[in-house]
C-alpha cells in the first residue's frame, strides 16, 4: 500500500540563500503549501523584499560564519518554532581553468558550498534527532555526480555534498530524520548567466527545482534529479566502460557546458558576489553567488 504524501502545512522551513534564484522559488512553493518559511540571505534587503512578497520571514545569514549560522537557526526557532525542514541552498560557482584559480577562490567555494552545508546539516540534526523528526534538503548539482571542465573546484564541492548526504542518511536511518540531495542540471538563475545550453539536457527554471524539492519532502525521496531524465543518463553511463561514457558526454558536448561562458553577461552578478568574499588584494577571481 502506497504511503500518503506528507502535508507541509504549518511546517517550519529555513532556507539558506533564499533571497534569489532556487532559494526564492523554493520559498514561494513552500509558502503555497502552507509552510512557515524563513529566508536567510547575505543580502538582507533582498531577503526582506522576497519575504514580503511571499509572506515569509527574512533573516541575515552568512553561511561561512559558523556561529552566525547557528544563531540564524536559533532566531528562526525563536520567532517561528522548532525547524521541521532545513534547505541548504546557498552556493557559488566560479568558472575558469583550474590552474588559473586562486587559493582565495578555492577556499571561498569550500567554505560556502561544502563547509556551510556540513555545518547546517549538523546543526539541523542536533535539533531534529531529539524530536524524532525533521527533513534536511541539501542542494548539490549534476556536477556532484560527474566532472565538468571549467568548474573543477565547484564539482569537488558538489561531490562532497552528495557524499555527505549519503553518509548522513545512513547515520540517520531509523531515527525519524530524513535527508534529500537535489542534483539539478543548469538552472537559469544569475549563477548560470552566460553558460551554454547542453545538447541533450536543456536548462531548467528555478520553479522546476522548487517543485522537485516539494515532491521530495512530501514523498521522502533521497536522490532528486532535475530534470528527472538526468537519473536515467547517470545510471546508463555508470554501467558503460569509462571510455564509452566519456565519448557519449563529448558527443553531446556535455564537457563544454561550463567552458568559456560569456563573462560579460555575468559581470553584475560577479561584482556583487565578489563583495561577499573575504577582503584580499587578489582581484583575479570570478565568483558567482546563487
Amino acid at each position: 500500500m502506497a504511503r500518503q504524501p506528507r502535508s507541509l502545512a504549518g511546517k517550519i522551513v529555513a532556507i539558506t540563500g533564499g533571497g534569489r534564484g532556487i532559494g526564492a522559488a523554493t520559498a514561494a512553493a513552500l509558502v503555497r503549501e502552507g509552510a512557515k518559511v524563513a529566508i536567510g540571505d547575505l543580502d538582507l534587503d533582498v531577503a526582506q523584499r522576497t519575504a514580503t512578497e511571499l509572506g515569509a520571514e527574512a533573516f541575515l545569514l552568512d553561511v561561512t560564519d559558523r556561529a552566525g549560522f547557528t544563531k540564524f537557526l536559533e532566531e528562526v526557532e525563536g520567532r517561528l518554532g522548532p525547524i521541521d525542514v532545513l534547505v541548504n541552498n546557498a552556493g557559488i560557482m566560479p568558472l575558469g581553468r583550474f590552474e588559473d584559480e586562486s587559493d582565495r577562490s578555492t577556499t571561498h567555494q569550500l567554505e560556502i558550498n561544502l563547509h556551510g552545508v556540513i555545518h547546517g546539516t549538523r546543526e539541523a540534526i542536533k535539533r531534529m534527532r531529539p524530536r524524532g523528526g525533521g527533513h534536511i534538503v541539501n542542494i548539490a548539482s549534476a556536477a556532484g555526480k560527474a566532472g565538468f571542465p571549467g568548474a573543477v573546484t565547484y564539482c569537488a564541492t558538489k561531490h562532497g555534498v552528495v557524499g555527505l548526504s549519503e553518509a548522513v542518511r545512513a547515520e540517520l536511518r531509523g531515527c525519524g530524520v530524513d535527508i534529500s540531495v537535489v542534483m539539478p542540471a543548469i538552472v537559469r538563475t544569475e549563477l548560470a548567466a552566460g553558460v551554454k545550453e547542453a545538447r541533450f539536457f536543456k536548462s531548467v527554471a528555478p520553479a522546476d527545482v522548487a517543485e522537485a524539492i516539494v515532491k521530495a519532502l512530501r514523498h521522502n525521496k533521497f536522490e532528486v534529479y532535475v530534470p528527472a531524465s538526468l537519473d536515467a543518463m547517470n545510471r546508463i553511463t555508470r554501467l558503460l566502460p569509462r571510455s564509452v561514457a566519456e565519448w557519449i558526454v563529448r558527443a553531446l558536448k556535455g564537457d563544454q557546458v561550463l567552458v568559456d561562458p560569456e563573462f560579460a553577461a555575468r559581470e553584475e552578478y560577479e561584482a556583487r558576489a565578489a563583495a561577499s568574499a573575504p577582503a584580499t588584494d587578489d582581484t583575479t577571481d570570478r565568483e558567482i553567488a546563487g
